[in-house]
């Protein structure tokens, strides 16, 4: 796929709850230009491309607690500039604390923060292991901690639930997932270096 790189992880998240609808689908489709985009819902895609449109695979998102919108409202649109070639690193803001260095990565279900990263922002764990981190060395038990609001350079959805999990991704706090980036159509265009979100 012409120019997107999605960080390969060996782990995979497994949190409880139920699969979200279809018209929350994220497909992935490339334009003549060869620039990719990330958008969710077909409807969403120009119709042009929509036979070449290829859902991405969705896992179970966690069941908001009580009183959280089951939806995470979204605002604002942002434009990140990256070195072509490199991970895509993003700085954030969680409940408008920050910065957070972030790998935006297509091919993670959720986002994913390092305990140590929160706990800058004052954020703390609750202990109750809601979701199951596993990878080539084993598995691990780590908190589901819902946030306010992630703020991606003026792009901003919330509340959501985050994966307080270290991944060890050097000069990174974390991993930017398709939780986040579901709610936007998000383009990646590597002839200019630049990230675009809107929101959907």
């Amino acid at each position: 796929m012409s120019g997107q790189r999605s960080i390969a992880l060996s782990a995979a998240i497994v949190l409880a709850g139920v699969l979200p609808s279809a018209a929350d689908q994220v497909f992935h489709w490339v334009d003549d230009e060869g620039v990719v985009h990330y958008t969710t819902g077909l409807e969403s895609v120009p119709e042009r491309y929509r036979a070449a449109a290829r859902p991405l695979a969705v896992s179970p998102v966690e069941t908001p607690p009580s009183g959280v919108a089951a939806v995470p409202a979204r605002t604002g649109s942002a434009t990140v500039p990256f070195v072509v070639g490199t991970p895509i690193v993003v700085q954030a803001r969680i409940n408008g604390a920050g910065p957070v260095a972030l790998v935006l990565d297509t091919g993670a279900d959720r986002t994913m923060v390092a305990p140590a990263a929160l706990a800058r922002l004052g954020i703390v764990m609750p202990g109750t292991y809601g979701a199951e981190v596993r990878g080539v060395t084993g598995a691990a038990r780590v908190d589901v901690v819902w946030i306010e609001s992630l703020d991606v350079a003026g792009a901003q959805a919330g509340p959501l639930p985050v994966v307080a999990h270290d991944a060890g991704i050097p000069l990174a706090d974390g991993l930017l997932g398709r939780d986040f980036l579901s709610l936007f159509s998000v383009t990646i265009d590597t002839r200019t270096g630049v990230v675009r979100l809107e929101p959907n």
